[in-house]
């Protein structure tokens, strides 16, 4: 069992900034990649970065390039998303997922946080 606990959602003005933290204890040798997730009103839940626990992989969602970036502390077994430059349209209930994928696959159980709100007023 993989647990993972997300932290640092809130409100900010359009072009503003927050950092987001997803803490994850456990059996964490059982994955090799954390990503971000978010699910607005209505919407189905997009992806929104990975990040291998190795840091030698990395993606983002076309419509967060160049604003957002995942990073990660292995030390503390710790992932971040730091989000810039934000959008009324990021607004949305941001997830923390952890998996092993294995040639593009997805592997054994999926391990997901409580998610943490972020508002971004117009």
């Amino acid at each position: 069992q993989v647990q993972l606990v997300e932290s640092g959602g809130g409100l900010v003005q359009a072009g503003g900034s927050l950092r987001l933290s997803c803490a994850a204890s456990g059996s964490i040798a059982s994955i090799n990649t954390i990503g971000w997730y978010r699910q607005a009103p209505g919407k189905e839940r997009e992806l929104v970065a990975t990040i291998s626990t190795g840091g030698s992989s990395i993606s983002y969602a076309d419509s967060v390039k160049g604003r957002f970036t995942i990073s990660r502390d292995s030390a503390k077994n710790t992932v971040f998303l730091q989000m810039n430059s934000l959008k009324p349209e990021d607004t949305a209930v941001y997830y923390c997922n952890a998996r092993r994928m294995y040639s593009g696959i997805a592997i054994g159980p999926l391990y997901w946080g409580q998610g943490t709100q972020v508002t971004v007023s117009s």
